[in-house]
């Protein structure tokens, strides 16, 4: 009995997974006779009349990667093309400048902040020609950090809006279910700032910036601020202070001769402008502050060679914990009242844009930093 209740059951089985196999095919003839029958169309990609550009106004900066844009696509179906046409200045003048071709760093492996050479790291990204100002293919707008001033010719120095200054141009959106065209897309670019924080520097002119207090004082200028954590002066005896209204110590981010091309160099100067010996910065991490490598320690400077720009990757890495800046960090201790040690810390987050060599000076303009104990 109870054999043939299981041959009974596998009988079942069997007759149940004809049907369903004959069903099937049954659903699949009568759905091709249908769209025979009644003629109808194949399924057509969708390309939503809403399409769209989150930001019509592209306002990069010349000499860096900067992705800009954001399309919207509402729901179209992918693959799209995107195209830039009509490219022309507001006065009707063909632009053509965008489109000049130069080679650029692409990357080819992931960027981790664990190479342990410049070997290593140019290993992992290689130069194409790419048009400098370009948009992917989702849709994002690139301008390449091969970009110069000589190349793309910077928004005016006065700092206005002209029509006949102003690039725009449209963009052509295809998928197979159709086109569109998105019209008068801004682009305006600023002049290089080969570095940041850049508030030393005018945007619109390249010159020095204006003193934010006196900003009509000709003989006025504004500094880089570094951070300041009880870093005492030593005839003052207070805590040192950076910002509008008092600039005990201030930051220059310049270029010097004298390096590899690719040289990174920090220097501490006393309020006299002479050379502080890092090694009373006792301690700094030296092999934190930059992804640098064959550091050079002398009486008046660090110096690393290094691969541009600086942070190599806008990843979080133990030298960028935020991913888009460097944190360079400069400690000392000293024993202060009641025996108790004290630390003080200061330093900047910076970015280096250009290739070259560059030199960070950190100027104690009115008080040194206090080392000595109590």
């Amino acid at each position: 009995m109870e054999y043939q209740k299981i041959k009974t059951i596998r009988n079942m089985r069997t007759y149940f997974k004809k049907e369903f196999i004959c069903l099937l095919f049954a659903v699949v003839a009568i759905s091709s006779g249908c769209k025979k029958i009644f003629n109808l169309p194949d399924q057509k990609e969708y390309l939503s009349s809403n399409v769209n550009f989150n930001n019509k106004l592209l306002e990069p900066i010349i000499g860096r990667a900067n992705l800009i844009g954001g399309f919207n696509g509402d729901n179209s179906t992918a693959p799209i093309t995107f195209e830039i046409i009509n490219a022309r200045y507001g006065d009707g003048r063909p632009v053509t400048d965008i489109f000049t071709k130069q080679p650029t760093y692409v990357w080819t492996a992931a960027y981790t902040g664990l190479e342990t050479s410049i070997e290593e790291i140019e290993a992992k990204r290689k130069l194409e020609e790419h048009s400098i100002f370009e948009i992917r293919s989702s849709g994002e707008f690139i301008l390449w950090p091969s970009a110069t001033n000589e190349l793309l010719t910077p928004r005016p120095t006065d700092s206005t809006n002209y029509p006949q200054d102003t690039r725009f141009f449209d963009v052509r959106i295809t998928n197979s279910g159709g086109s569109t065209v998105i019209k008068d897309i801004q682009l305006r670019p600023y002049r290089e700032r080969p570095y940041e924080p850049s508030n030393d520097f005018n945007a619109f002119t390249g010159g020095v910036a204006p003193d934010p207090k006196a900003p009509n004082n000709k003989n006025g200028r504004d500094y880089i601020r570094p951070f300041l954590n009880n870093v005492i002066g030593e005839v003052t005896d207070r805590p040192l202070e950076s910002n509008n209204d008092r600039k005990d110590v201030v930051v220059y981010i310049r270029p010097f001769t004298g390096g590899t091309g690719n040289s990174l160099r920090f220097k501490f100067l006393d309020k006299d402008s002479l050379a502080i010996n890092p090694a009373r910065f006792g301690e700094t991490r030296w092999d934190k502050i930059v992804h640098g490598f064959n550091m050079q320690k002398t009486d008046e400077y660090v110096q690393y060679d290094v691969a541009y720009p600086i942070p190599l990757v806008e990843i979080s890495t133990v030298y960028a914990p935020g991913g888009s800046r460097d944190h360079a960090e400069f400690r000392y201790s000293r024993i202060g009242f009641g025996g108790l040690r004290s630390t003080s810390t200061f330093g900047i987050d910076f970015a280096l844009y250009k290739k070259g060599d560059w030199e960070i000076v950190f100027h104690f303009k009115t008080d040194n930093p206090k080392f000595k104990d109590e």
